[in-house]
């Protein structure tokens, strides 16, 4: 069986330039209203509205990922699944994710190359870092800021909010499914489908 290896060099050097040019440019136009978020969450949930999670990131390596405080209080990780839709997400929050302007911080993340404009979302411990066999592909490259699967799971809280046992749908179908995903982003990546993944995106 040949083995996957994910991005060559030339690859990763282009989608690494394509970052950094874009995620500097994204901070220079963006780094006002950050702030000015990051002052609104800090009202609304009390504390100061930055929040930052340790995430599984390239070669199951764990990384500091930042984003605006949508929740009044501080939840374990492995709640992330089953709470998306709790009641300490504050009503700011909510608009917040709705419009997914939480996740603006990540492209500081992406300027120090933690992670990438597009690729897998990067997951707390216990899914990526338990990736095996030829699944372990989707580690070889950077997470994303969005990425195929993302956009195709766009309204991924809902979905869970009607299920009777979130993380149970999210393990058994959801993760399954992302995995099929990300292994085919991976695997049949160029320069394009990552401008085609940020305009669905910014059109999804």
């Amino acid at each position: 069986m040949k083995k996957q290896r994910g991005l060559n060099t030339r690859q990763q050097f282009v989608k690494r330039v394509f970052d950094l040019f874009f995620s500097f440019i994204g901070l220079i136009l963006f780094v006002i209203p950050i702030l000015i978020l990051i002052i609104l969450a800090s009202i609304s949930t009390k504390k100061f509205g930055i929040f930052s999670q340790r995430r599984v990131g390239q070669n199951a390596k764990l990384f500091t990922i930042y984003k605006i405080r949508t929740m009044s209080e501080k939840i374990p990780a492995v709640d992330f699944i089953t709470l998306k839709n709790d009641d300490r997400i504050t009503r700011f929050g909510k608009f917040l994710r709705l419009l997914k302007l939480d996740e603006l911080p990540q492209l500081y993340n992406v300027l120090i190359g933690d992670m990438s404009l597009v690729g897998p979302r990067p997951d707390v411990q216990g899914y990526a870092d338990k990736l095996i066999g030829d699944d372990m592909i989707i580690l070889t490259v950077k997470p994303g800021l969005t990425g195929p699967a993302t956009v195709i799971f766009k309204n991924e809280e809902d979905l869970l909010s009607k299920q009777k046992n979130p993380k149970k749908y999210n393990d058994d179908i959801i993760w399954k499914e992302k995995i099929k995903i990300n292994k085919k982003y991976v695997n049949s990546w160029t320069f394009w489908s990552d401008i085609k993944c940020i305009l669905n995106t910014i059109f999804a």
